[in-house]
Order: C-alpha cells, then structure tokens, then sequence
C-alpha cells in the first residue's frame, strides 16, 4: 500500500502529466521556431547590409562602427526573450495550473507566457534573460533555454585557465557568485509568471522564499538531483551492459542477430532521450510545488489518469518499438553503406609536433613527420629587426623564461635564448626562423602557418608569401590566423596561396567567409558547420581534439583535417577505427547520434 500511495502521489502524477507536456513543447518549440527564423533572418539582412557576411570571433569590431550594431543586439536579445517564454514560462504556467486542478488550455498558456515578458523589459529583467541564457548553462545550475544550453568556455581559454593557480581561483569564485545567485533568484520567474509580479518584486520575494526555506530547499533539491542522479546511473549500466551482454549471447555477425542488436539499442535510444526531454520539465514542476509550498498556497499533484490519457501513454511505448523495429531492419539491409568507413580526416600535429617533442621547433617537426602526421601547424610572429621567427605565446616567459614579446627583441638576441618545454624537462630547444622551417618542410608534410601575435598584418602576409613563392612551396603551405581581415587580404591579393580562417564564435554565412579552409574550435564544430563548408567546395579543420573521445568524435565525422597536441594517439584511434568489428560499428553510430 505505501509503495502504491507513493506512486500516486509522487510518480504518478508526472507520467501522467507527459502527453500535455510534449504536446505543449512541440506546439511552443514550433512557434518559436518560427520566430527565430524571421528574427534570424533579419539580423542576416542587417549583416550583409554592412558588406559582410557572417559575425566571428576574428570579425566583429564592424559592428560598434555601424548602425547596424545596435540592432543585431536588439534582435539578439528579443531572440532570447522570445525563447524564455516559449521554452520555460510555457511551462511554469502549465505546471502552475496543473498542481492547481485548474483547466489547462494551450491558447491560455500561451497568452500567460507572452504577457511574462513585459514585465522583464527592465534592466533588471534583461540581467535575468541574460543569466538565464549565457550564465546557466556555463555554471550548471537553474533553469537555461535549449538555444543555447551547450553553450562552453572554449578549451584554449580553459586550458590557459587551469595552467595557472590564479586564474583557477578566480574562475571557481566567479562560478560560485553565479552559483549562488541561481540559488537565491530560481523562484523569479515563477513570481513573474504565476503572480504576474515586475522583475524587481519577483526578484525579491524569491530571495526571501529561499532565505526563510533555504534548509528544506537544499533538502529537496538534493533529493530531486540524487534521484535524477541514480536514473541516469541505471540508464547508463543499462546501455551499456544490455548491448554488451546481447552481442556476447549472439553472433552478431548473423544477419538477424546483428538487426536484433541494432532493435534493442533503437529501444534504448528512444528510452534515454524520452529520459532526458523531461528532466527539465519534471524539474520545473517540482520547483513549483516548492514555490506554492514556500508561499503557504494549497499545491498537490492532479492524479489525472483517463482511457484518453492511457491510450496517449501506450502510444508513447508503441510507437518507439514500431519505428526501432523498420529502423533496424533497413539498418541491417543497408548495413555496409550506413555503417561501415574508412576514417577520411587527415591529423595536423598542433604547434609543430605537438605533445611529442619541444613545441614550435624544428624537432617537433621532424617528429611530426616521423609519426605520418598529414601536416604541421606553427606560429610565426616578427622580431624587432624584421625577421620571423617561431613563437606561440606572446612573449617567451613560459618556455625561455624571458618577458620579452618576439618584437622586442632582435633576431640575434631570440637566437640567444633556449627553450625548455614542461613536457619534455630534460630537453633544450632553439628558436626557429620560418625560414629554417620551411626548408625543413619542403617536399616532406604540408606546413598550416598561423600569422600570431601584435606583429601580424598585411606586412606579415606579403613577406610570408613571397618566401613561399621563393621557394616554389605554394602547394606546401597554408596560411592561417584568427584574424579575418589578414585571411581576406590574403585571398584577394594572392589567392593562389591556401588560406585558413579560425574562430570559436560564428554567426551567419561563417561558410562563405573568403578562405580556402575554414576551423572552427571544437565545441563549435557542428554537423551543420562542416556541412555548409563542404557545400561551398572548402575545407574544414577543428582545433584541438586532443582527449581520447573528443578525437574519435571528430575521426569517425566528415571533417577534413583535426589539428592535435596528441599525433600518436589519434594515429593509434585511427587504426582501431579502420578495424571495427559490426558490435563497434553500431556502438560508435548510435553514441555520434549524441
């Protein structure tokens, strides 16, 4: 009886609650689906009314010189409003009437989403839209919209970030302050929404409800997280050991075994991700029986099981096993062609041969070539007297222990100095001429030369590519920067030297950027991203995979080439891909889909 009674009153009500739910968030989603495409397309019409074409990290500074500035951040942020109320008022207002036994109609919660955004057009509610949106989904906690929930701190700036104590410090007391502060504000929105409530008020009260609550608050939470916590534990012994354990029962190589195989990891495919789709709504209910509950108001879940509501449910089973059941068996048909894929990306070893030898030398690219790696990134930047020389940091404190900046300092006296990698402590370097570099290279790898530091400009470009052409090594060698216009200048005045252009943010046409290859960061590097430049004939490079399954990700993806610290291991991962049995195949398909 106690297990039943808990089930009705804690469980129950929420397996009930789904069909409204997903309804409610396919109806809203759509609708700001729409709104986004409109919005977007009229921050696309104000972009290239300034001539270019996409916004990126290494090309922004034309907006604070325009009038179309202003208005591409009005747009943005009447992006985020929009969302914030079709993706999380929607819901507050739902859950609120659905722990109040009070009718819900999709058109009213629509309408109480909407009006919600009025009362955030103040300085504190654009604060509030902001948290929300950039500041929640980086320190993990309260309620963030799904535009930009994978939004990331870029790896290069993390790892610069952890290498130094100070830096650490500062960035874990940031996180706790925003912590903190999604604490004492997570009932805002619910003020706003249910009790229609300006920002300021709303902001208050929740501080208030969690200043007088904060013990029985922190219990609840902790409860609703360790519950999720263990699911997810369960789910993921599941994935994991039900696969395993079907393909050591079968012969997975027999054809009706192996569609077998691929049905049960349909199921559990459909099982995480219904799992995952409704932790934030399930979450967003379970904060408002809270908020009732603070503010003294009756809350209690509608038990609302009905033969309509019974069919929805069922059909939420039925139909994943139906659509598992015509996915693995075209799957198994067109196994070969689906699955099986020699690896295509091709490895740059990152600052010459990366991890394996002294950084940005001539042994680290000699290193390079003796792994096979397909190409050599390197940093050039100019020294006082006008030579180039190769350098990634802007001064040489961290590896010559010298506070100089390349241009302070003539060739000579940088040719005094020694290098002393930490991954390599017993060994000395010296620092290394472009010069010396690409004679090194020639003939031997393909050289990507990033233009680094305050020394790069178009001076920079014109005397890089005319060693080049001195050479005769224009198909040897591509020139790369963060900066855009350098990358420009260069395709203009000398296209026939191969270009790259890096960036870790892009909004836009960031494929019809005027560059031979485009890298992307990452995080950044998206289906959609690698898609679009292979649509204008280019090239796409992501910077820098170096763990053991951000590399795999980016190997078994359509990408052109990956620059990495770590060459033998993603030489090693590419061996393993190149030699996966049907069981690997299928594993490694399913886990992409994620």
């Amino acid at each position: 009886m106690k297990i039943r009674e808990s089930y009705r009153k804690n469980w129950a009500p929420y397996i009930w609650a789904m069909p409204d739910i997903m309804a409610y968030q396919l109806i809203s989603n759509s609708i700001f689906g729409v709104i986004y495409w409109l919005l977007r397309k009229a921050a696309m019409m104000l972009i290239k009314s300034t001539g270019h074409v996409a916004i990126s990290s290494g090309d922004f500074a034309f907006l604070f010189k325009t009038w179309q500035g202003p208005l591409l951040l009005i747009i943005a942020l009447a992006i985020l409003f929009f969302h914030v109320a079709t993706d999380i008022n929607i819901q507050i207002a739902y859950a609120g009437r659905l722990l109040k036994g009070i009718q819900i109609k999709f058109i009213d919660l629509l309408r109480e989403s909407f009006i919600s955004i009025k009362n955030l057009f103040t300085p504190d509610g654009v604060l509030i839209i902001i948290y929300i949106a950039l500041i929640a989904p980086l320190c993990g906690l309260g309620l963030s919209v799904s535009l930009t929930s994978s939004l990331y701190i870029p790896t290069f700036i993390t790892s610069v970030i952890h290498a130094n104590v100070y830096y650490n410090i500062l960035y874990f007391l940031l996180l706790a302050i925003f912590f903190f502060v999604g604490i004492i504000n997570i009932f805002t929105l619910h003020g706003i929404v249910i009790e229609k409530l300006p920002s300021n008020k709303a902001d208050n009260q929740s501080r208030q409800l969690v200043r007088n609550n904060w013990k029985d608050y922190l219990k609840q939470n902790v409860s609703f997280i360790l519950n999720i916590a263990v699911c997810n534990i369960l789910l993921g012994i599941f994935t994991v050991f039900v696969p395993l354990i079907i393909a050591f029962l079968l012969n997975i190589d027999q054809s009706h075994h192996r569609m077998l195989f691929i049905f049960i990891c349909c199921i559990v495919m459909f099982f995480i991700y219904g799992f995952n789709s409704y932790v934030e709504s399930f979450y967003i209910i379970r904060l408002t029986q809270l908020f009732y509950r603070y503010k003294g108001d009756h809350e209690g879940f509608v038990y609302r099981r009905s033969k309509a509501r019974v069919i929805v449910v069922m059909m939420f089973i039925i139909l994943p096993i139906i659509i598992s059941f015509g996915a693995s068996f075209l799957a198994d048909k067109y196994f070969d062609e689906l699955f099986y894929q020699k690896v295509s990306a091709k490895v740059i070893a990152h600052r010459g041969g990366g991890v394996e030898e002294i950084e940005n030398t001539i042994a680290g690219v000699e290193k390079a070539i003796e792994l096979k790696a397909d190409g050599s990134e390197i940093d050039v930047q100019r020294t006082a007297d006008g030579h180039y020389i190769i350098n990634h940091d802007g001064n040489f404190a961290r590896l010559c222990s010298n506070k100089h900046k390349p241009e302070e300092l003539t060739l000579e006296e940088i040719k005094n100095l020694k290098i002393k990698d930490p991954n390599h402590p017993d060994k000395y370097g010296e620092v290394a001429t472009i010069e010396e570099m690409l004679e090194t290279v020639k003939g031997r790898i393909k050289l990507f030369i990033e233009l680094k530091g305050n020394s790069a400009d178009r001076r920079m470009v014109d005397d890089l590519v005319a060693m080049i052409k001195e050479r005769d090594m224009m198909s040897d060698c591509v020139l790369i920067s963060l900066k855009y216009d350098l990358i420009d200048y260069c395709e203009n005045y000398y296209p026939e030297i191969d270009t790259a252009y890096l960036a870790f943010v892009s909004f836009g046409d960031t494929s019809k950027l005027n560059c031979d290859y485009l890298g992307l960061e990452e995080e950044a590097s998206s289906s959609e991203a690698i898609n679009n430049v292979h649509d204008q004939n280019k090239q796409f490079l992501v910077w820098t995979p170096n763990s053991t399954d951000g590399q795999r990700h980016f190997l078994l993806s359509p990408v052109d080439y990956i620059i990495t610290d770590n060459i033998k291991q993603a030489k090693d991962i590419i061996e393993e891909l190149n030699n996966r049995s049907d069981y690997e195949l299928i594993i490694d398909a399913i886990i992409s889909l994620f």
